[in-house]
């Protein structure tokens, strides 16, 4: 499973976009959306981008998609952006793809890879670099997270139906529950062999750390920042759009 003595010197950013962001609505999907001046994942490409210890940024969008002029507008002369067709009906086959086509680049097996959700534009060069420095040194992998601070309610199973009240059968606790993020870094070849058993055992793989676990690892859980949301409802792009104007005032200034 790796141990402390084992390091692994270059790391390479993932994007999975192909997903519709239906819950969103729109002309396109979510994550090609203009928010705040520019296409929603353009502010994680240039997060990743100005990461001086990331060596390449690959994004999976889905074939029908890679001609799009969208994608034109997010190169980034910094550092390799590559988009591929490697997007997939589900998440884990557009990752699962999309590693497979950079392992077959000659990328070594054993790179760190960190994969982000582009729905998560709040992302910053120093959180992903607090990621880095925090979970290299392990050889296993960490993801960030949030430990969870809001009181969990487990609704009744009547609330399940359509029509039907919900109601607050008990309160779970809290205690050792965190809110996964992204990025979830892990060496490049584990990944992808993880999410490909995960696959053909048809497990319920929500993120790359779920294939993980899966595979008998033990993620490293690294603290991330409330700012790191993931945009899926209306509310969410309208809180991240002052979020990201807000930024891009002070920066100005």
């Amino acid at each position: 499973m790796g141990n402390g003595n084992q390091t692994f010197s270059h790391c390479h950013a993932l994007l999975p976009t192909a997903g519709s962001g239906s819950r969103l609505g729109g002309p396109l999907p979510k994550q090609f959306q203009e928010l705040a001046g520019r296409p929603m994942l353009a502010y994680a490409i240039e997060a990743f981008c100005s990461s001086p210890a990331i060596e390449s940024v690959w994004v999976g969008v889905p074939p029908s998609f890679i001609n799009h002029p969208v994608l034109g507008s997010l190169v980034d002369a910094n550092k390799p952006l590559h988009f591929l067709p490697s997007g997939g009906p589900t998440r884990q086959e557009t990752v699962r793809n999309t590693l497979a086509a950079m392992l077959a680049t000659g990328i070594p097996e054993t790179d760190w890879v960190l994969v982000h959700d582009a729905a998560r534009p709040g992302i910053s060069p120093q959180l992903i670099q607090r990621l880095i420095t925090a979970v290299t040194p392990s050889g296993i992998g960490g993801l960030l997270a949030l430990p969870v601070a809001d009181t969990l309610k487990l609704a009744d199973l009547d609330g399940t139906l359509a029509g039907s009240l919900i109601h607050a059968e008990k309160t779970i606790s809290r205690n050792h529950l965190w809110q996964a993020q992204t990025p979830q870094m892990f060496p490049l070849k584990k990944l992808h062999d993880a999410i490909q058993d995960g696959i053909r055992m048809e497990a319920d793989i929500t993120d790359e750390s779920s294939a993980m676990e899966l595979a008998g690892f033990k993620p490293l859980l690294i603290e991330g920042e409330i700012r790191n949301f993931k945009v899926t409802h209306p509310a969410d792009w309208s809180l991240m759009e002052i979020l990201l104007s807000l930024k891009g005032k002070s920066s100005s200034e």
